[in-house]
């Protein structure tokens, strides 16, 4: 089994930066068609997906409500990721999660994700 470590978070005020950071313990199928997502889930809704990063391309794609603010990253030639948060507002609260699977029906499709992280909590104060 895939493990997925996360570190980070914390505590911002609004208009603040964050910046999460996710470690797989390994590849999932050495690599190959690998995926690495960020999510985040409010209580009582269910995940929501951020963005999307293709790990053997390199291609990332963001949902539009982040696109401009938050940025992911990658450490080379390994299966850390990052996500740079920028003008954080109380609606960025919730728990985020990393999360990794296969692309076969591609990254942006929540179903791809079979490992996660343990979730990291992010607060906003105004």
């Amino acid at each position: 089994q895939v493990q997925l470590v996360q570190s980070g978070g914390g505590s911002v005020q609004v208009g603040g930066s964050l910046t999460l950071s996710c470690t797989a313990s390994k590849a999932i199928n050495r690599g190959n068609m690998m995926c690495m997502g960020w999510f985040r889930q409010a209580p009582g809704k269910g995940r929501v997906g951020l963005s999307a990063l293709y790990t053997a391309s390199g291609n990332i794609y963001y949902v539009r409500s982040v696109e401009g603010r938050f940025t992911v990253s990658r450490d080379n030639d390994d299966y850390t990721l990052h996500l740079q948060m920028n003008n954080l507002n109380p609606e960025n609260t919730p728990m985020y999660y990393c999360a990794a699977g296969l692309c076969y029906r591609g990254c942006e499709v929540s179903e791809s994700y079979a490992y996660w992280g343990q979730g990291t909590q992010v607060t906003v104060s105004t």
